[in-house]
């Protein structure tokens, strides 16, 4: 009766990924990491990465896979989560994808093809954008492709770049790249957590608070020595881009506490609109005291 696969997805607060290892556990699974920042090695307290001891001895696939000075690349990911994922079926283990980056999760699950990156077109791409500036490559992509406009922040100058790249290689929009959800691979059973709003956002402030207790500034501090500056995709993590900011503005960086629980409920919104446009995905608030019975009921029911 068991599924082939599973996913748990989601705004971010809403505790994928300790609903992933209760679900592993119980149907003798293994989990792999649908966050993207969570490829990321060193990483750890501003991404709510499980700490080792709360991952109850369940394999996890695709976590602290990235140097921060690397870029993420959500075609490596679909090639390696894959592979993960069909080797895992082989050995007749049951595969739990968990996390909020919604592109990732359906890379996986649906057939996206998405285009090489061709240097030259990326490096043109990215010297207008220094001579012409973020409003002016977000006009040219309003006018190419309003969807992906519609979407994309002029503040996201990589992935308004990288939509720009696309468009130019395909010829075709860049919002063409991600067809309507079709049946999910894997025979995957794709579960979705979320709650009240109000509740969510609590939620924000007090995982943020923690962070900044647990020492998310000393994490940057660590990261930066290594290089995450540099890092097109790291830096950019909620958390880590603010506290960089106060740390160059030369002010307390405990004060970027506040900007990074605000980003994040931005971030959820977002994530929120992606996700409701999908409707395989099977709903559960996640403060629901029954919730692995009910998230069970669903998987085996299919």
């Amino acid at each position: 009766m068991n599924p082939r696969g599973i996913a748990v997805v989601g705004p971010s607060a809403t505790g994928k990924s300790e609903l992933a290892v209760k679900l592993a556990r119980s149907l003798g699974g293994e989990v792999v990491n649908a966050d993207a920042m969570q490829l990321y090695q060193g990483m750890d307290i501003g991404t709510a990465k499980l700490p080792p001891a709360r991952r109850c001895g369940v394999r996890h696939h695709l976590l602290d896979v990235l140097d921060v000075t690397e870029t993420a690349s959500v075609a490596a990911y679909q090639r390696e989560a894959r592979r993960s994922v069909e080797q895992m079926l082989a050995g007749g283990r049951v595969p739990v994808l968990a996390g909020g980056s919604g592109l990732y999760l359906r890379a996986v699950l649906d057939d996206l093809d998405f285009p090489t990156t061709v240097p030259e077109v990326r490096a043109q791409l990215e010297a207008e954008l220094a001579e012409q500036g973020a409003p002016a490559l977000h006009r040219r992509l309003r006018r190419l492709d309003p969807v992906a406009a519609g979407r994309i922040l002029p503040s996201n100058t990589r992935r308004m770049v990288r939509a720009l790249e696309v468009i130019q290689l395909t010829g075709r929009p860049f919002a063409a790249a991600l067809p309507p959800p079709g049946p999910a691979r894997y025979r995957t059973v794709i579960i979705g957590l979320d709650t009240d709003p109000a509740v969510l956002d609590a939620r924000v402030d007090a995982r943020v608070e923690g962070m900044f207790r647990d020492g998310l500034v000393e994490e940057v501090r660590e990261l930066l020595a290594l290089g995450l500056r540099q890092g097109p995709t790291a830096s950019r993590a909620l958390g880590y881009q603010q506290v960089i900011a106060a740390l160059d503005a030369g002010v307390d960086p405990a004060c970027a506490a506040g900007p990074t629980a605000q980003a994040t409920r931005r971030f959820i919104r977002r994530q929120r609109s992606w996700f409701r446009r999908d409707d395989r995905i099977r709903w559960l608030d996640c403060q629901r005291p029954d919730l692995l019975d009910a998230t069970l009921a669903l998987v085996v029911g299919g």
